[in-house]
C-alpha cells in the first residue's frame, strides 16, 4: 500500500509500496525514525485515512472498499491509543471510558462495563477522578480502558508510552500484554522505545516510508537479547 499528502507543490511519500502481514492475536511493534511513516501506517489500517494504492484487510475484511457507513461501523471493532491522552478534561475517568458508547444502545450497562475495564486496568476506586488528579501513566491507563470499551478485534497504539517515565513504560505494556493474553485482540504499537519493541513478538522498522527490515521475537527471548539484535540493525 502506499500514501502521499501534498504539501505546497512537494509531495510527501508517507508510505511507499508497503506490504505487511500480522498474524491474528500478534503484538507487533512498528518502529522506525519521526518521518519514517509509522503514525500513517497506523492511520490507514484504523481506516481513519485512506491509502492511495493498495488494499487493508483485517479480519478477512477489505477495509479499503467499505462505504464511509461502513467505515464508521469498523472504526467502532477497533481500539486506538494516542501518545497524548485525549482525555476530557471536565470528564471522571468513568466517563471518559464510556463517552464512545453514549450515542448508542447497547445490551449492557455502559457504566457497569465502565467500571469493569477501569478495574482491568489497575483503577478501580478511581472512577470519579478528574484527569487533572491522575498521573501521565493513570491517564494512558483510562485511555487504554476506553479503547477496550467497544471489545475490539485490534488495538493501534501509537507511541502510547511517549508521555510517561520508564517504570511506568514497563508498566504499561505489561498491561497491554496482559490485556492481548485476556481478550485475544491484536496489538499493532509503534514506538520509538527498544524496550516496548522487545516484548512484542514481532518488530518490523519502517524507513523513508518502506518496510527495512522485520525482526521475530522468539517466545521467552530475554529483552536484551532482543534488544541487542535490534542494535545490530543500522538505522
Amino acid at each position: 500500500m502506499s500514501k502521499r499528502y501534498s504539501l505546497g507543490e512537494s509531495t510527501i511519500i508517507a508510505l511507499d509500496d508497503v506490504a505487511l502481514s500480522v498474524a491474528s492475536g500478534a503484538v507487533c511493534a512498528v518502529m522506525g525514525p519521526s518521518g519514517s511513516g509509522k503514525s500513517t501506517l497506523l492511520h490507514v489500517v484504523g481506516a481513519m485515512d485512506v491509502p492511495d494504492e493498495g488494499r487493508i484487510a483485517v479480519d478477512s475484511v477489505d477495509i479499503t472498499s467499505l462505504s464511509p457507513k461502513a467505515q464508521v461501523k469498523y472504526r467502532r471493532r477497533i481500539g486506538f491509543v494516542f501518545q497524548r491522552f485525549h482525555l476530557l478534561a471536565a470528564l471522571t475517568a468513568l466517563d471518559n471510558v464510556v463517552a464512545p458508547l453514549l450515542p448508542y444502545k447497547t445490551e449492557f450497562d455502559k457504566f457497569e462495563k465502565g467500571r469493569e475495564l477501569l478495574a482491568a486496568v489497575g483503577l478501580a476506586g478511581r472512577e470519579d477522578s478528574l484527569p487533572s488528579r491522575m498521573s501521565g501513566g493513570q491517564q494512558q491507563r483510562v485511555a487504554i480502558a476506553r479503547a477496550l470499551v467497544n471489545d475490539p478485534v485490534l488495538l493501534l497504539a501509537d507511541e502510547p508510552t511517549g508521555n510517561v517515565d520508564s517504570e511506568t513504560t514497563a508498566e504499561l505494556m505489561q498491561l497491554l500484554l496482559e490485556l492481548r493474553a485476556q481478550r485475544g485482540m491484536t496489538v499493532i504499537v509503534a514506538t520509538h522505545d527498544a524496550l516496548i519493541a522487545s516484548r512484542c513478538d514481532r518488530i518490523v522498522r519502517l524507513l523513508d516510508g518502506r518496510v527495512r527490515d522485520e525482526v521475530e521475537v522468539v517466545r521467552g527471548e530475554e529483552p536484551e537479547a532482543v534488544l541487542e539484535r535490534i542494535s545490530r540493525i543500522e538505522p
